[in-house]
Order: C-alpha cells, then structure tokens, then sequence
C-alpha cells in the first residue's frame, strides 16, 4: 500500500500539470523521464507553443522582443540551470528582423538535485515569462509547475524524450569555435577556421548582444575550406567595439549544426560575397529556373518601356536600312546586337557583385543616381540625335546608323547599340523583373550573372528573331526615300529623353546645374558641327577639340558632382518621407501604411504616380482610409532605402508596399491602376476582427 500514493501520482500528474494557455501561446512544463534522480541533473523544460503565425524570442531577439524568461521556485538543495537555447529562426515584419520560434519550442533546463531525496514526489514550481507576437505583441506569463516520483533508477517519457532529442540537435555543440573579429567601415567581420566547418554550403550567425549588428541588413557570408567569414551592418545602437564578439554560428550541409563562436579582435579581410551567399550546387534549381525565366520575359516587356524606346528606334532604323537580302549579314547583326544587350547584363551583375561586395548596397539603376552619369547620357542622347537628324554623322561603324551596318563595320555599330540599350533601360523595371534581379543579387556570382543574362536575351529577342526568321522580315516596311523622313523623326525621342536627364539632373543637384549641363550640350553641338565640316582645317580642328574639352570639362564641375535630396524626399502634409524607426512606430500604433520606392530617373515611377497616384478617386482613397503614406525616394543613393528594397527581394524601384493594420506586408505589382489601389488601401485600412489588447505591456516590461 506504500506504493499506492506514487502510482496514483503517476496516473493523475498529467492532468494535474495540464498545459496554461494564454493569449496566443501554450506553455507547460514537462521532464525528459518519469521520475526525479537524486543528486544528478535533470533534464526539464519549458515547453511554449505559439499560435499559427506568431512566434516567441530568442535570447537576442534582434529589433524588438524581449526574450523568454524563468523564475524558479524549488525545494531546498535545488538548482536551476539557465536556459539551454536551440537556434532561432529569423522572422521579419517590414523593416524588423527579430529572432525566435515560431512552433513549439522546449526551452531546456537542468534542474541539479540534492544527493538525498525522500520517497514523496518533488514538486518544481517556476513562473514563466514572455512576449508573443506577429505584427502585434502580446505579453504571456503562467505559473508552472511539474511534480515527479523520486526513483534511483528511472526511464526516459516516452511523450517528451524524443522531442527532447530532437531539441538537442538545435542546441550549439559543446565545444565552442574560436575566431577573430574586426569592426571596419561601418561593419562587423567574423572570422572562423575549424574543420567542423568544413563541407558547409552556407551559414547564418546570431550574436548574444542586440546591439552589435543591424539586424535587418543583408548578412554577407564565405565559406571555403573549413574556413568562415562574415560580414554585416553595425548597428545604429552601437557605441563602441566590444572586447569580445559570442554569437551562435549555425552551418547547412547535409544537415543544419549550430556552434558557439567566441571571437576576439583581431584582422579579417573585407567578405567578397553577396548577401546569403550559396554556392551555385547548393541553390534550388527550381528557384534559379523561375528566376530565369521571369528575368527573359521581364527583358521581352522592357522592349516595351518607354525608357528603352529611343534605342530601339536607332535599331529599328538599321534593321530596315539593312534589308538588302543578305540572310547570313542580317543574322550577324542580331547576333552582335544581342551580345552587345547580353555582355552589358552580364557587366551589370558582375559590377554590382563587386560593389555589394565592398559593402554599397547598389541595385538595378544604381548608375543613374551619379549626376554626372546622367549628364553624360543626356550628351549622348542628344549626341546621338543630332545624328538621326542629319545634322552631323559620326561614321558607319558607331551605332549601327546607315549604310554601313551590311558591312563589316557596322557589326561594332549593332554591338554598341545593344550596350546603349541596356543603360538606357536602366530607369525602367519591367513587370517580372523586381522579382528576378532581387533573388539574383542575392546569389553566387554565377547564378546572377545567368539571370541578368536572361534578361539581356529577353531584351533582345526582338531583334534575334528577326535576324534568324526571315519570313517576319516580310511584315516589315520595304526601305525607300521614305526612310529618311523616318529617320529624322526617330530623332525626337531621343531630344525627348535628354530633356527628361536633365529634369533628372535637376532634381539631383540644382537648376545651376542643369543650366551648367545646357551649357556643355551647346558645346558639343558646336564640336560635332566643326568636326563634320567637309572643308575643315587646321583651324576648325582645334576650335572642335576645344569645344570638346569645355563639354567634357563641365562633367569635372562641382555643380554636376554635387548631390543635394530631392524635393519629393521631403515631408508634406500628405506624404512622410521614409525611415524605418518611423514605419516600427507607425506599426506599433496599428497604423496602415502605404510605401512608395520611386526615384525621379524612374520612368515607370512617373508614369504610375501621374496616372495612378494623382487620380482624384485614389486621393480620396487616402484621405478617407486614414492611411499613412510614404515615400521612400531613391533618386540619390540612400542605404536604409537600398536595405530596405533588399528585404522585400527587390533590386531597384519601382515597389509598392502596403502594410494593413493587422497582417503581412503586400507587395503590389509595378504597373498599377486606380483601382487595384483603392482596393489595396480599402482592404488595408481596415479594422481587425478582432483587437488583442496591449493592456499590461509596459509592467511586462519592465
């Protein structure tokens, strides 16, 4: 009958110890065995279930959070161990990048009895802590408790052992990793040599302090031969340089394995990789296929831009002036057009690989926030006009005009043609192509490079297929007298585009400069008009490479290398200029949020905010739904902007998010109508169901 109490325990603790649940979250305390050993650790923990959706803290949360905490109440002799972490995952909410589980989670604790324990079961008591959140927080606290027989010998629970185990294969291993660190230009390096490491084919690092690193920054990584490096933002919070950098380090191979690294100061070189970097095996095929094929069809509809439509027009002249019933030449211009188109892709992703590197943060378009590249492509676009109106010629091997594109050096023309469309198609994304740049700036150099050439293949398909099907020759106008009249007309849309650069210009510096930039315009008219005289002499000659050098001069001014923020940047009574400490407040408040990524050499932008954006019935929209509008304005580079662009995936603008007052971050496609809009913001500025209450918070807290 001694026995009876104990069985009867064993039968009835269950229901006695039956899980609390709380406002979005179930917490329980449960043991690895059936019974307490005397003077030996005991393996228990804190087991908290989140609602689907919402997720609970690391001990570093990252932006916001607080992480989980344990008060124990325990029998005399008894100890507590602190909290065994496994590693988190990461969870983003707009521009916050917090840590945490967001499924059931054991949070491990070793709980040390005494060398002598009666026969009468022991009761734990502990009281629970912590904060639950999606895109809202709720605070949970629970008093626990867990009563277990005493036995010399005792048998793992069959309920809890395993999920005991398979917690422990997230803990970091027990022998932590020695490294080096270095904080330099604005960012943390750490550096790791073990040959644990080797074979890993990526890896993530979570540091113990919340105030080392920005969290939300792209987290740059190399992994070779058994050695690590990495490389993030430092955090806005940070003060000084630590004497010591912890943090878990958890590598992907076959498996995932977490390691404790404790890293002193030391040098480590700049990491050369890009964000989350992979190598080109270990990168899902299916992914780098879709990426593939929306950046060929994102390149197809650029053919459709307006940006790209100056160009086009130089090409579409040579195309006809080139039909001369010569197959194998006509496919020999496709073919150098195309590389042209293809080779400049591929340069752009090699170029942005190599700065992302250095640690800019650069997207697609990221040329066209210099003001003197814009001024020199509003030469060239003028230049390149003057030519289409007879006005001066530049010879048959430059840019693809003229007869001389059936012979052979005409091939250089349709090459540098294609070089030119790429940069000018640099203000424009077209519907497909967010999606595929984002995924490829974050790749290998390999895979990116593959997608950007995708897109150039896309760009100059067109021109391919009719190098390479004749019988779409046939579609195309017979050349005769009338091409010239074409071509000269063609001439106009490209004055047009330098006009719309120097209104870029402008935006970007002052009116001093785009009237500086008119200027340098005037001088190399006058130049080419010099040079092209058919009777010029000694005299002309120098007086053209006169001009030419005060055209060029003015690109050395410093009101063309001045930058100064465009007026769109600036705050208005309907419009908030973007930050991120502005968008966390504006969420905490349960405020909707609408984000508009432009810049003024944008031509997509544009288009959508004088169709779209200025619509009265969309203005009504907005003031009736109450919510916040901002503006994110990329004309000149901002990193919290590019940062920002890089979480949503996005390589350049234009992007349209909108955040409800309760729920995930949209993304709205590039090319918008009134009424998707009003939808996005009706349904976005709605009230929840149902409103949590953030009642008792602050004594949480504290």
């Amino acid at each position: 009958m001694k026995w009876f109490p104990v069985l009867l325990l064993a039968f009835t603790a269950p229901l006695l110890a039956a899980p609390v649940r709380t406002d979005h979250a179930e917490a329980e305390l449960v043991a690895e065995r059936t019974a307490w050993l005397a003077g030996a650790p005991n393996s228990v923990a804190l087991r908290l279930k989140p609602q689907e959706g919402w997720h609970t803290y690391w001990r570093n949360p990252g932006d916001s959070g607080i992480p989980t905490k344990i008060e124990w109440t325990l029998p005399a002799g008894w100890s507590a161990s602190e909290i065994q972490w496994p590693y988190p995952s990461v969870h983003r909410l707009g521009g916050l990048v917090n840590y945490g589980y967001g499924e059931e989670t054991l949070h491990l604790v070793e709980l040390q009895a005494p060398a002598k324990l009666g026969e009468a079961p022991v009761t734990v008591q502990a009281t629970a802590k912590w904060l639950v959140c999606a895109d809202i927080c709720v605070p949970g606290t629970a008093a626990l408790s867990l009563t277990l027989p005493t036995a010399e010998i005792a048998t793992s629970d069959p309920q809890w052992s395993p999920r005991f185990f398979e917690t422990r294969k997230r803990l970091p291993a027990a022998d932590a990793l020695a490294g080096t660190f270095a904080i330099e230009g604005g960012e943390v390096r750490v550096q790791v040599a073990n040959a644990a490491l080797a074979g890993a084919a990526r890896a993530d690092f979570f540091p113990f302090a919340s105030d080392l690193i920005n969290h939300g920054a792209p987290q740059r990584v190399e992994l070779a031969n058994g050695t690590l490096r990495l490389a993030q933002a430092q955090s806005a919070s940070f003060t000084r340089a630590p004497t010591r950098v912890d943090g878990v380090v958890v590598v992907h191979g076959a498996g995932a394995q977490a390691y404790t690294v404790n890293a002193t100061p030391g040098v480590v070189a700049t990491v050369a990789l890009a964000p989350v970097a992979a190598p080109a095996a270990a990168v899902p095929e299916t992914r780098v296929l879709l990426a593939l094929g929306l950046a060929l069809l994102g390149g197809l509809i650029l053919n459709l831009m307006p940006c790209v439509f100056p160009v086009l027009s130089i090409k579409a002249v040579s195309v006809l002036e080139s039909r001369r019933g010569d197959p194998a030449a006509e496919r020999a211009h496709a073919l150098a057009y195309a590389a042209g188109v293809i080779g400049s892709c591929v340069s752009v992703a090699i170029a942005l690989a190599l700065l992302r590197s250095g640690g800019a943060l650069l997207g697609w378009g990221f040329q066209l926030q210099s003001p003197v590249f814009v001024t020199v492509l509003a030469y060239v676009m003028f230049a390149l006009g003057l030519s289409l109106s007879g006005l001066v010629q530049f010879g048959t091997s430059l840019m693809g005009v003229g007869q001389g594109l059936v012979e052979k050096g005409g091939y250089a023309g349709s090459f540098f043609t294609g070089v030119l469309a790429v940069i000018v198609a640099s203000p424009c994304t077209a519907p497909f192509m967010g999606p595929a740049l984002g995924y490829a700036l974050t790749q290998p150099l390999l895979v990116s490079a593959l997608i950007f050439a995708a897109l150039g293949l896309g760009l100059a398909l067109p021109f391919l297929l009719l190098g390479f099907v004749p019988a779409l020759g046939a579609w195309l106008p017979r050349p005769g007298a009338w091409m010239e009249t074409f071509k000269q007309f063609m001439a106009f849309p490209l004055y047009l585009s330098a006009v719309a650069l120097l209104w870029v210009l402008g935006r970007q510096s002052s009116m001093d400069a785009v009237a500086l930039a008119l200027c340098g315009m005037v001088a190399l008219g006058f130049a080419f008009w010099l040079w092209s005289a058919a009777n010029r002499g000694p005299a002309r000659t120098i007086l053209a490479v006169l001009a030419f050098a005060a055209a060029a001069g003015v690109l050395a001014h410093p009101l063309i290398r001045t930058q100064s923020p465009p007026s769109s940047a600036t705050a208005t009574a309907s419009h908030e200029s973007f930050s991120e400490q502005r968008l966390a407040a504006l969420r905490s408040q349960g405020r909707a949020v609408f984000i508009n990524f432009t810049a003024d050499w944008c031509i997509t932008c544009k288009v959508n905010e004088k169709i779209v954006f200025e619509n009265d019935a969309v203005k009504k929209a907005v003031a009736a739904s109450g919510i916040v509008w901002m503006m994110a304005d990329w004309t000149n580079p901002d990193p919290e902007i590019t940062a920002a662009l890089t979480r949503f995936g996005r390589s350049g603008v234009p992007l349209y998010v909108v955040y409800p007052k309760h729920g995930e971050p949209e993304i709205l496609p590039q090319i918008l109508t009134p009424a998707l809009l009003i939808d996005a913001i009706t349904k976005a500025s709605r009230d929840p169901a149902v409103m949590p209450a953030n009642a008792g918070i602050q004594e949480f807290l504290q």
